[in-house]
């Protein structure tokens, strides 16, 4: 693959074996997002865990103390005063059944989060080949199956963000924006690595985090010290 010169020389500007402390590589990357649009930090962590064992399946969220720079639109399943209460709260979009056809049928995906009310589960289902591929079904875990939808609202326009298992036991969560200031970007580092660390599974042998890297949309990966931010 063919890479600019903008990151031939951002990748020049640092050693690519070696692993940073947290702090160094979040100046490097913000140093090497050089790119013309505001770039998102991003942490991919490959894992020890094995996602084919139940077990092992490392799903949660975390709420980032400064967000991640996004705005995010919300779709609520939600029925009367749920409903109410979603749209009173800020959600973007709210609906139940009525909703179905257009997803399926129209593509309709103007969306970033799906909550949903447990008795709304049923309905939501029915949209699983369409809404599971993109990571947007709802989840408990995440806390996005709730009847406490307010809170679920304001968590994710706050900052919450989910961490997940892929299939290849890799986990890709977004730290913030290259815009952020380099202590914004280290406090939401914090916050998610120490939810990841406690998502560790009791019966996982061996090693949790294998490796880290941290790296912006456009820019080059900057490996990171496993020992000291594996806790």
């Amino acid at each position: 693959m063919k890479r600019g010169k903008k990151y031939q020389d951002a990748v020049k500007a640092y050693d690519k074996q070696t692993q940073y402390d947290v702090e160094e590589a979040i100046e490097l990357v913000k140093k090497n997002a050089t790119a013309k649009f505001d770039e998102t930090i991003e942490l991919h962590l490959r894992t020890g865990c094995d996602g084919r064992h139940a077990e092992q399946q490392i799903r949660g969220a975390v709420v980032l103390p400064h967000g991640t720079g996004k705005t995010v639109r919300v779709l609520v399943f939600a029925k009367g005063p749920k409903a109410d209460e979603a749209q009173a709260a800020g959600a973007d979009f709210v609906g139940a059944e009525d909703l179905i056809p257009k997803i399926q049928n129209e593509g309709w995906l103007d969306f970033d989060v799906v909550v949903a009310t447990p008795d709304m589960m049923g309905v939501v289902g029915r949209l699983g080949r369409v809404l599971g591929p993109k990571g947007l079904m709802p989840n408990p875990k995440a806390g996005t199956v709730t009847m406490d939808v307010a809170k679920a609202i304001e968590d994710i326009k706050a900052g919450k963000i989910e961490y997940r298992l892929d299939k290849t036991n890799l986990i890709h969560v977004p730290v913030g924006k290259a815009s952020f200031t380099a202590e914004q970007l280290n406090d939401n580092f914090q916050a998610l690595m120490g939810a990841i660390n406690k998502a560790k599974p009791s019966s996982l042998k061996g090693q949790y985090i294998k490796s880290a890297t941290l790296t912006s949309t456009m820019g080059p990966g900057v490996k990171l010290n496993v020992i000291k931010i594996a806790q």
